[in-house]
C-alpha cells in the first residue's frame, strides 16, 4: 500500500539534535540538504529497534546524520538511543567523526557487556566543501545517486580505504578502528542509507531482494524531483510491491538524502544568543 505523503518540512536549528526510535516520516532540512526519514518499528509499535538521529552544530555549517540497527527491541534500545544522543551532543561541533564513531563502539561494548550488537552508519555533511564523509559499522552499505551522469552506485571504501580498518558491528571488539570514505556532492546528488529490512525483503517465492536487487529498484525511481520524499516513497512502493502480500519482518528505516548545495545561513543576533545558550547548557539540546 503506497505511503501517504506529508507535507510540511522542518528546518533544524542551530545546535538541535533531531530523531530517536519513535516512528517518524518527515521531512528534515539543514544548510546544503533536503532530507526525507522514514522509520515504522516492527508490527506497529511504538519503539523499534532501529534508530535515527539528525543533528546540526552551532555555526551551520556541520550536519551529521546515524543510523543504526540494534538487535533486540525495548529498554536495551532506549539505552543506545539515550547514549547516542548523549554523544551526538558531545561531538555536534566536531567537523571529525572519527572520535565518535570510536567512542561509540567502545560506549556499546560496555552497555551490551558482549550480548548484544549493533550495526551503524554515520555520516558528516559540511557545507563549507560539499563533502559527505561516510563511517560503516557494519551496517548495510549507502546507495548514491550522481546526478551530473544520472547513475547509482553504491557507497564502498576502496582497498586503500580499509587498510588498517575494520568494519565491524558495533559491541563486538571495542578496538576496532573504523574506517571512513568521502565523497564529494554536486547539486542534485542523493544519497541513500537504510537498515537491513529493505535488502532482506522477500518475495513469494523466499528470494530476498539483496543489495543488488535494492540497487536495481533505486535506478528505477527518479530521484531528481525536487522532494526526496518522493523519491522514498517510491522505492518502498518497489519494495513493497516485491514483497507481495507479505509485510516486514522487521523495523524499516530510510533516510533519502538530496544535496541542494545551499550556503549555511548567516546568523541573527537573537540566533548567535540562542546557540550561546544551548552551548552553555542554559537549553536543551
Amino acid at each position: 500500500m503506497p505511503i501517504e505523503a506529508t507535507s510540511e518540512t522542518y528546518a533544524l536549528h542551530c545546535m538541535e539534535i533531531w530523531g530517536g526510535i519513535e516512528p517518524a516520516e518527515s521531512s528534515v532540512a539543514t544548510p546544503g540538504l533536503d532530507l526525507w526519514v522514514y522509520s515504522r518499528p516492527f508490527e506497529g509499535d511504538d519503539q523499534g529497534g532501529d534508530v535515527h538521529f539528525v543533528t546540526l552544530c552551532g555555526g551551520g555549517l556541520i550536519t551529521r546524520v546515524v543510523v543504526a540497527d540494534v538487535s533486540g527491541h525495548g529498554s536495551s534500545v532506549a539505552d543506545f538511543s539515550a547514549m547516542l544522543r548523549g554523544l551526538l551532543r558531545k561531538h555536534i561541533n566536531h567537523k571529525s567523526q572519527a572520535q565518535l564513531v570510536g567512542r561509540l563502539n567502545r560506549e556499546f561494548s560496555e552497555l551490551a557487556q558482549l550480548r548484544r550488537f549493533a550495526t551503524a552508519v554515520v555520516a558528516t555533511y559540511l557545507t563549507s566543501t560539499d563533502e559527505l564523509t561516510i563511517s560503516n559499522a557494519g551496517h548495510p552499505r549507502p546507495l548514491h545517486f550522481a546526478a551530473h551522469s544520472r547513475t547509482w552506485t553504491v557507497l564502498s571504501p576502496t582497498q586503500a580505504d580499509q587498510e588498517g580498518f575494520q568494519n565491524l558491528p558495533l559491541g563486538l571488539d571495542d578496538e576496532t578502528q573504523y574506517g571512513s570514505i568521502v565523497v564529494k556532492l554536486e547539486p542534485g546528488d542523493v544519497v541513500l542509507f537504510y537498515t537491513d529490512a529493505l535488502i532482506e525483503a522477500a518475495d513469494s517465492a523466499g528470494q530476498l531482494l539483496g543489495e543488488s536487487g535494492l540497487l536495481d529498484l533505486a535506478c528505477m525511481t527518479n530521484p531528481s524531483v525536487p522532494s526526496p520524499a518522493l523519491a522514498g516513497r517510491a522505492l518502498l512502493d518497489a519494495v513493497a510491491a516485491y514483497r507481495g502480500d507479505t509485510p516486514p519482518d522487521d523495523d524499516v528505516t530510510l533516510v533519502v538524502l538530496h544535496h541542494n548545495a545551499a550556503p549555511s545561513p548567516r546568523l541573527s543576533i537573537g540566533q548567535k544568543l540562542d546557540v550561546y545558550a544551548r552551548f552553555f547548557g542554559l537549553k536543551p539540546v
